[in-house]
């Protein structure tokens, strides 16, 4: 941490070749993955039901998998939820039959191998598994069940995208207001990188696609936009201030001063975002997954895409100077 503790000097502009090469291979990387494998979309997206469990004890995740995948429940998505005797089953949409019927069946087949040994010890245990107060007994017990139709989850897919695309119509609007439209290019362009690249992640690694992931996208497009903006306030401010330099140089210089702020804002919130990832469970993997890869290219982009991508439109100093106030001569007296 010591450079930020002294001025620095360093030519990020004369890099962008370098980066833009590594854009480039990440981004075709990514879309040859969602070409071809595409996203895994939860059940927020393409509809099913959400079984919530809890065991008396710890329990085995392989060991529900066994005994769903025997009771013919192959495409059953099994994880923790908080704790070892907490259990979150997901499955897809099956036209046989509804919420209700799913989560009965998924209760009968994970309570069966103690109604066996309860059966075996005491006539009365079964009725007492089946009651709500006999949770002791059986040892498991449904905590609670949802269901997301198929029609749902598509319009949360669709709505999903469009609010993406208008926040990014938004934004290039504001910054164009704000700056000046070859700002307003460089930061969507960022924002776009930082979103497909995020998303290719998911896609590659065949990561679960939640709406805790679309709302850390959303995120996302956020903390690098704020970072990109204070990079550009800073350059326009050289612009006016500098009297020497090309724009190449104003840019950078404008990089520099502002680094010391984007580097500590980006470790404290990548400390908290890592707390989140490695406390928050199983629940939260998603969505912290999602704003740690963001955050990390956000702060990548602001940098080596955005601020390249205005020096390539060709911004000069005239184009940040503020406009001359015409002067009127006053009129003579008669």
């Amino acid at each position: 941490m010591e450079f930020l503790k002294r001025d620095i000097d360093f030519d990020f502009l004369s890099k962008k070749r370098a980066a833009s090469i590594v854009s480039i291979i990440l981004i075709v990387a990514g879309l040859i993955s969602l070409s071809s494998r595409g996203l895994n979309f939860g059940i927020d997206f393409t509809g099913g039901t959400l079984v919530e469990v809890s065991y008396e004890n710890s329990i085995e995740v392989e060991d529900v998998r066994r005994q769903l995948r025997v009771a013919q429940f192959e495409d059953a998505q099994v994880q923790y939820y908080g704790t070892s005797s907490d259990i979150l089953i997901r499955l897809p949409v099956r036209s046989v039959d509804n919420s209700a019927s799913i989560s009965s069946k998924i209760m009968e087949v994970l309570r069966m191998p103690f109604l066996e040994t309860l059966a075996e010890t005491s006539t009365g245990g079964i009725q007492q598994c089946v009651s709500e107060s006999g949770f002791h007994a059986c040892k498991v017990q449904m905590r609670r069940v949802e269901f997301v139709g198929p029609q749902v989850g598509g319009e949360l897919t669709e709505k999903g995208g469009l609010a993406m695309i208008y926040a990014l119509i938004g934004i290039m609007i504001y910054v164009a207001w704000r700056f000046e439209w070859r700002f307003a290019l460089g930061s969507v362009a960022a924002l776009v990188h930082d979103v497909l690249i995020t998303v290719s992640f998911f896609s590659i690694f065949g990561l679960e696609v939640s709406l805790p992931v679309l709302a850390a996208l959303l995120a996302v497009i956020g903390y690098s936009l704020n970072d990109t903006i204070v990079i550009f306030d800073r350059i326009r401010e050289n612009f006016r201030k500098m009297r020497k330099g090309d724009p190449t140089q104003v840019m950078n210089r404008a990089i520099n001063n502002t680094l010391r702020r984007t580097v500590l804002t980006s470790l404290t919130t990548l400390f908290v975002v890592l707390t989140l990832l490695i406390l928050g469970g199983e629940i939260m993997k998603g969505f912290s997954l999602a704003l740690l890869v963001g955050i990390i290219v956000g702060t990548y982009s602001s940098i080596f895409v955005a601020s390249p991508v205005v020096l390539a439109l060709g911004i000069s100093r005239e184009d940040m100077l503020p406009p001359k106030k015409e002067e009127f001569a006053p009129e003579e007296a008669p």
